[in-house]
């Protein structure tokens, strides 16, 4: 399974995983993102999204344990998962160019804006990809021909 988190590049950002080696992901309180994340197991590919500025897939990290309970919530409803980073992608993709792509627009990342744990299809995973490989931003996206007069 593949998964998004989303995080405020000011607050933890991808560099930031990244010297760090990996995190324990908690905090999450949105009912629908801790369901998401107790899902998350070990192996798990997951891209890493700046919110707020950048707006951009910045970044590959992989879950290096399985889901569970946070032992910083004392209620017992909440999740963590540790993740390690993989890789900064060639290019970031921005969330404008995921909106602009039909096969985005069911999509959490374009329909629920707040949510910060949601999980990506293989498909939507190779679409990522191909657009950070190509650096496009997400400028061309396919159109149906045009009909002849």
């Amino acid at each position: 399974m593949n998964w998004l988190v989303k995080e405020e590049p000011d607050s933890y950002s991808f560099d930031r995983l990244v010297e760090d080696e990996g995190t324990d992901w908690s905090g999450v309180r949105n009912p629908l993102a801790q369901r998401h994340l107790r899902a998350i197991r070990r192996g798990d590919g997951i891209f890493y999204y700046h919110t707020g500025s950048e707006r951009a897939v910045v970044g590959i990290a992989r879950a290096a344990s399985d889901a569970g309970p946070d032992p910083a919530d004392r209620t017992g409803r909440n999740a963590t998962v540790r993740i390690v980073p993989v890789k900064r992608l060639a290019h970031p993709v921005p969330l404008a160019a995921l909106k602009a792509d039909p096969a985005f627009a069911h999509h959490p990342i374009v329909r629920m804006g707040r949510l910060s744990v949601m999980p990506i299809s293989d498909r939507e995973w190779s679409l990522i990809l191909k657009r950070a490989e190509r650096g496009d931003a997400g400028n061309e996206v396919p159109r149906k021909p045009r009909r002849k007069k």
